[in-house]
This record gives C-alpha cells, sequence and structure tokens, in this order.
C-alpha cells in the first residue's frame, strides 16, 4: 500500500515508520523535525520510503502527497498537556485543523487512521473500565483537540481511530518524560522517585504493539472502520504506586515515595477495557515487564534529557 504518515518522525513514527517498510509497504513521511531528530536515517536505504520536510498544515504541500497516498495516518501533533499549553496555537491548528485539512484533501476511497489518546476520558468512574461509548470528558487542551478531531475522522466512515493509551518503549526518537519511560529512567539514574497523587490510574501500551495494531487495522479495515479502539494492555491498569512496585522487581534498590503535599497538575485517573481490539483479533505481544526490561537496557546508553518533549 501507499501510506503516507504525517509527523513520521517522531516517536511513534520513528517506530511504525520502519516497520511498515519492513512489511513492504511504500511510505512517505512529512515531517518538519522540530526537536532536529534524525531518527529515520536507517529507512532511506529503501526505495520505497519518501521523506518531504514541511508543515503538515501547509495545503500546498500537503495536497499533492495526499492525492498519491491510499492511506493516510496523522501522526503530527503537538503531544501532551504541558506542550500544548505552552503553544495552544499550534495545538489547534496541527492537532485538529491539519486533521480536518487531510479529511478535506481525500476522496471517499482513501483511509485515515488516526491515533489520538484515551486521556480523553478525563477522570473515570472508580472501578468501573472506560469503554469506547464511555463519555469523553477531557480535562486538557490536548485531550480536547484529539477528541475533535476523531470526531472528524469519524465522521467520513472511511476511517477508523486508535484510542492509545499511554505509551512506552525504545524509539529511535526516544521521549523519556512519559510515565513509564521516565519512572524506569529515575530508576536507573536515580535510584529514587517522589510520586505525586501515586492513586491516579491509566493504562499503559508498548510503541512496538502501537506499531503492530497500525499494521492490523491496515490488514483488516473493511471490518473495523467507522470505529475508535482503545488501544492498551489489559492487565497494566495501574496506579503510579503500582507501576513502581513493578519497576523495582526489576531494580533492586530503586526507592519510591509519595508525597505527602502538593499534587500532579494532570488529572487523568481511569481503567479502560481494550476488549473491542481483542475481539477485532488483535493481540499484544508486549507485556510491561518485557518492555521495563528493554528500557533498562536502553537507559544503560541514553543518558541525556534532550530525549523529551518538554
Amino acid at each position: 500500500m501507499k501510506i503516507l504518515i504525517t509527523g513520521g518522525a517522531g516517536y511513534i513514527g520513528s517506530v511504525l515508520t520502519p516497520h511498515l517498510l519492513a512489511q513492504g509497504h511504500e511510505v512517505t513521511v512529512l515531517d518538519n523535525f522540530f526537536f532536529g531528530q534524525a531518527s529515520l536515517l536507517e529507512c532511506c536505504r529503501h526505495e520505497r520510503f519518501t521523506i518531504v520536510r514541511g508543515d503538515c498544515r501547509d495545503e500546498s504541500r500537503l495536497a499533492p502527497l495526499v492525492a498519491w497516498a491510499e492511506v493516510i495516518i496523522p501522526l503530527a501533533a503537538i503531544v501532551g498537556a504541558p506542550m500544548c499549553q505552552a503553544d495552544q496555537v499550534g495545538a489547534r491548528t496541527i492537532n485538529l485543523e491539519a486533521v480536518e485539512l487531510i479529511c478535506r484533501l481525500a476522496s471517499f476511497e482513501q483511509r485515515v487512521i488516526l491515533p489520538v489518546t484515551n486521556s480523553g476520558y478525563g477522570i473515570g468512574e472508580p472501578g468501573k473500565l472506560c469503554t469506547e461509548d464511555s463519555p469523553l470528558r477531557p480535562l486538557s487542551l490536548y485531550g480536547t483537540t484529539k477528541v475533535a478531531a476523531e470526531e472528524t475522522v469519524l465522521a467520513r466512515t472511511n476511517g477508523l481511530t486508535f484510542r492509545l493509551a499511554t505509551v512506552f518503549g525504545l524509539s529511535a526518537r526516544m521521549r523519556v518524560d512519559l510515565l513509564i519511560n521516565d519512572f524506569v529512567h529515575r530508576a536507573v539514574t536515580d535510584r529514587a522517585v517522589v510520586v505525586f497523587e501515586g492513586h491516579f490510574k491509566r493504562n499503559f501500551i508498548h510503541i512496538q504493539d502501537v506499531a503492530r495494531a497500525f499494521s492490523h487495522a491496515l490488514e483488516n479495515f473493511d471490518r473495523m472502520k467507522g470505529r475508535a479502539y482503545n488501544v492498551g494492555l489489559e492487565d497494566a491498569n495501574l496506579s503510579k504506586l503500582e507501576l513502581c512496585a513493578v519497576i523495582r522487581r526489576q531494580v533492586p534498590g530503586f526507592t519510591f515515595l509519595e508525597a505527602p503535599v502538593g499534587e500532579d497538575p494532570d488529572k487523568r485517573d481511569y481503567i479502560v477495557s481494550n476488549q473491542r481490539l481483542r475481539e477485532a483479533g488483535f493481540a499484544t505481544a508486549w507485556s510491561l515487564d518485557r518492555g521495563i526490561q528493554e528500557l533498562i537496557k536502553g537507559y544503560t546508553i541514553l543518558r541525556n534529557a534532550r530525549y523529551s518533549n518538554v
């Protein structure tokens, strides 16, 4: 298939792009390389890979790329509540308006697979799993723009969305600021972490399984289209304190404690059901423990604070 990925040099795209090339697809990436990353250098050896430097909001640059593609995967985004708060115009124009532009330019026959976030659930009901039919109550501009973008894609019927759990794992465009990545980094380098509001829960998913989910959607698009899918590990609905305990099993001497005062500005707190995607035939391959092992090895190499979005 001919696949266009906007933001394909980011954290997820730097894993997804080589994954799709390895499966024999033709892949074009449009990216502005905002972080100066060189994460797609290994892809340049593929004749089926094309790279375009540019802005996903630039219609003159985007239109011919969309016209070429059979599938469009809009990964380009201002990701996370802090970064969206710092660049509110960028959050709206990239996270939402650029997706609206893609949907306007694409024909009905062209497929759109959009990753969003299950942070749209905001604060869930205690002990109750959030399903794709649960009400969406985003707590941040990031969540709000992603919810609106999802509505745009699902309205065109020839699209589907993935509500990603908090992603973790190694990428050539690494992000150390994501929760598991951050806690494992602190465990390896500092041997300690102070947790604010450690009872807050969320779901997690390894980045390799995210790439595999996109491949699954490409192979099963006709029976999956028109719906949203939670993408996460069913056995990883964990509080921050529970997560720390899991990490400590692999990093002896790791100390963590809950701060007696103060609060986390990120108020998300929910548990998620991933049953719909399982019923669509997808099974995760990366457990939480396996992903933590990978990160521990990776942080033997990475010791630089530039690997974050904030």
